[in-house]
Formats: C-alpha cells, structure tokens, sequence
C-alpha cells in the first residue's frame, strides 16, 4: 500500500511538473496568448456590432401622384426610421426603373392615386413596394419592415380596421427588440471555443513532433497519456476563462441576458471544450506539420461550425442530407441547447440530450484519439 502511495505521489508530481511547463511555454510565447486571450474579444466585437443580418438605412424613393396628408405622414414615419432613408421623389413610374439603374435606390414606395380618398372606401387603398431583389433575403426584410411602418400607422388612424376584418396582435418571445446579437453570440462563443481549443491543442502538439522534443517526451519515465493530458490542461483551463470573458462581454457590451441557469451554461461549455480538445488531439495524430495542424482545424471545424451548426443558416432550412451531416458537428448541439438555457431560460432538464450527444463525443474522440497517439516516432 505504502508502494502504491507513493507511485502514485511520484506520478502526481511529474504530472504538475509538465502542466506547469506548458503553462510556461504558452505564457513565454506572446503570439500563443493574443490568439487565446486577443481572438474571442475581437470576434465578439464584430459579430456583435459589426456583423450583422439587421437591414438599416434603405434609401427609399417614393412616387406619389398626390401629396396629401396621409401620404406625407407615411413617408415622414419611414424616414424617421433607423432603418429607412428617403432620398428622391419621382415624377411618373418611368422613373423607377431609372431609378433602380442608377443605383440611387434600393425600395420604392408607390402610392396609388387619390390615397387618402379611397381609404374610406370598402376596398381601401394600396400601396406597392417595389424593392431591389437581388438579394433575397434583404427584399424580404426590407418589405416586411415597411408593411409593420405602415401597419401601426393605419392602427393609429380611425379607420384602422373595416369590418369584419382581422388585426393580428404580434408578441415576440425572447428577443422583443429583435436585437441581432441574441442570435450570433451563441454562435460566437461555440465557434471561438471549439477554434481556441482544437486548433491550438493540435498545433501545440504537433510543434513537439516537428521539433524533436516529442521524442524526448516519450522516452521520458511518465507515460504517454500523461503527456497527452498534460499538454491539453492548459488549454482546457485558458478556454474557461475565454468562456468567462466572452459571457462577460455579451452580458455588458450587447445586452444579452442570461436568463437560464448560469451553473447549467457553464457545465455545458466544459462538455463542449472537453470534446474541442479531443479533435485538436485526434487532429495531432493525422498532421505532421504545424501549417497542416492549422490548415486541417480550419477545414474540418471552422467551415462546418460557420456553415452548418446553425450558427447563421437555420438547420431546418437545409437540405435534408445537409441536416444529417450537421448531426456530427459537435458545435450544433452546442449552439442549440445553449440557446436553450442563455436566451429561452429553458431549465437544464431540457437540454439533457444536447449534454449526452456532447459527452459521448468527448468520450469517444479521446477514446479514438489515444489509441491512434503513437508511443514512438517513426
């Protein structure tokens, strides 16, 4: 028993020794730590101010064959907007199209003649949005923007409702000021998280076999996985603490709430680390050199997790062998389960299956990983 105790003592202490000498080596190494400590706040910055789906400052070119009341009253609500701008006025519809040509606007507004005189009438009045759709999705937002601008101007109006007509009441659950932000930084943080982790974990250990010093390891009175464990420590320790800053930020800088439980996040962003580290790991034993290390972490986890875990492209909006392929792609269940608990406030119990799919990665990577490491060098 004594024997044991003291093997044991012996095994604990060459442990720490070469933690600690990975700490000194990443420390001692400036380019290392503004990568870990520099890259998740500028990342958090752009995705959270610069980067964004929201649609601001459209320029607007109106045509209104009568400049009545109610016509300037729409138009001076569209450009008190943040999202419009009206620049132009045009004389007949043979304008808009030289209008559009000219690039000077991107969404017209024209109103049918008489406007406010046929408000009164059973059948109403119209106006026709003519956005430029060339980008899809930017048409889309732009006319769903400008019917909500016109919709709480008629509900203003005594003829807001005719009869027997419906008026929808519009309520929107957990992001009420439909803030950009509540969708990226769940991304941000899996994306950030799973990069810092796997990418420097696998070139890290790479750098030792490129050098030389991994042979020496290896000869060395401690064991392989030993090594293997205490190389990815710190990593696992300095991905905790960009877990905290990039919380921190989003909670001060984008006012992001975290409504759910704060114990219940942080468990899932261990899981989610835990599995990071093992494909840096399983990265290290294919890659021979640091620039393959690199080249292979952004091909195989920085386009999938930007692409295809929900990050920016909706997992139901692709197609459905896309959706089968996103089930491997550790950080969709990341993503979707922290949405789960940051934003919905869900309990943990609801993302009690996201927690298991991201355990058994983490079990089975390492699993994979260790038995692929190769106790020599060839």
């Amino acid at each position: 028993m004594t024997n044991l105790n003291s093997q044991f003592s012996i095994l604990n202490s060459q442990f720490r020794t070469f933690v600690r000498k990975e700490f000194l080596h990443i420390f001692r190494d400036r380019r290392t730590m503004l990568i870990l400590l520099g890259m998740p706040i500028v990342q958090i910055v752009l995705f959270g101010f610069a980067i964004s789906t929201e649609v601001k400052n459209i320029r607007i070119a109106v045509l209104a064959p009568m400049h009545d009341e109610a016509t300037r009253q729409i138009v001076e609500r569209f450009d008190a907007s943040e999202y419009f701008t009206v620049t132009d006025y045009l004389d007949s519809p043979g304008d808009i199209d030289r209008a559009f040509q000219q690039s000077a606007t991107d969404f017209v507004i024209a109103f049918a003649p008489h406007f406010a005189d046929r408000l009164f009438t059973p059948g109403g009045s119209q106006i026709q949005w003519i956005p430029d759709a060339t980008d899809t999705n930017t048409a889309t937002t732009v006319v769903m923007y400008a019917s909500e601008i016109v919709r709480s101007w008629l509900a203003e109006q005594s003829y807001a409702r005719p009869a027997g007509g419906i008026s929808p009441s519009v309520r929107m659950l957990y992001n009420p000021q439909m803030k950009n932000s509540y969708q990226f930084v769940p991304g941000v943080m899996g994306l950030i998280l799973m990069l810092v982790c796997a990418m420097m974990t696998s070139i890290s250990i790479v750098r030792e076999k490129e050098t030389g010093t991994m042979e020496v390891l290896l000869v060395s009175p401690v064991k392989p996985i030993y090594i293997i464990l205490a190389k990815m420590t710190p990593y696992l320790a300095l991905s905790c603490v960009n877990f905290a800053t990039i919380l921190t930020l989003s909670v001060v800088l984008l006012d992001v709430p975290v409504t759910g439980s704060l114990w219940g996040i942080t468990g899932l962003s261990v899981i989610f680390i835990l599995v990071s580290l093992a494909l840096g790991l399983l990265i290290s034993t294919v890659a021979e050199t640091q620039m393959a290390a690199m080249l292979l972490s952004a091909a195989v986890l920085m386009l999938p997790v930007i692409m295809l875990s929900g990050m920016i492209f909706p997992v139901e909006s692709m197609p459905a062998i896309l959706q089968y392929i996103t089930c491997i792609i550790p950080a969709r269940w990341y993503i979707e389960a922290l949405k789960k608990l940051m934003i919905e406030g869900l309990p943990v119990g609801y993302v009690m299956k996201e927690m298991a799919i991201l355990t058994t990665m983490a079990v089975a990577l390492t699993g994979i990983s260790l038995k692929k490491f190769k106790n020599r060098l060839e």
